[in-house]
């Protein structure tokens, strides 16, 4: 399942970021997902494009209109980087934890707003994050 809002944005500047959230909201509402839902992968499509670029130190983020096996359609976002990657994953995660001057809130926020999470780092070799959000 393709939608005219599928499509991979390069990560490399605040400006970047902004047209990420962009797109996340056109395959959100292309999918027909509600407005809260909408909000939700909207709001961790930010918090991950935005740990891409300051993090990551650029990268991308590739928007898919998915499909799984029953029939339930979704958004799939893969966010890509080849910073240096994280050194402890779990800390990463943990609520609250800043790595800066942030609030925290940007990879466990995004795995609470989103209906799938995955994580793929390696220490100076970049990181992968990969979030799903199913329409209900």
């Amino acid at each position: 399942m393709t939608s005219p809002a599928d499509g991979t944005v390069p990560i490399s500047s605040n400006d970047d970021v902004v047209r990420v959230r962009q797109l996340v909201r056109a395959a959100a509402a292309s999918a027909g997902m509600s407005l809260v839902d909408q909000t939700k992968i909207v709001t961790a499509a930010s918090e991950l494009a935005r740990n891409t670029f300051v993090h990551g130190g650029g990268g991308s983020a590739r928007v898919e209109s998915v499909v799984n096996a029953r029939g339930r359609a979704g958004v799939r976002l893969v966010f890509t980087d080849t910073g240096g990657g994280i050194p402890d994953v779990a800390q990463a995660l943990t609520e609250g934890w800043t790595s800066g001057g942030g609030l925290g809130l940007g990879l466990p926020g995004a795995r609470r707003l989103a209906d799938e999470f995955e994580l793929e780092t390696e220490v100076g070799r970049g990181t992968t994050v990969t979030v799903t959000k199913w329409i209900r």
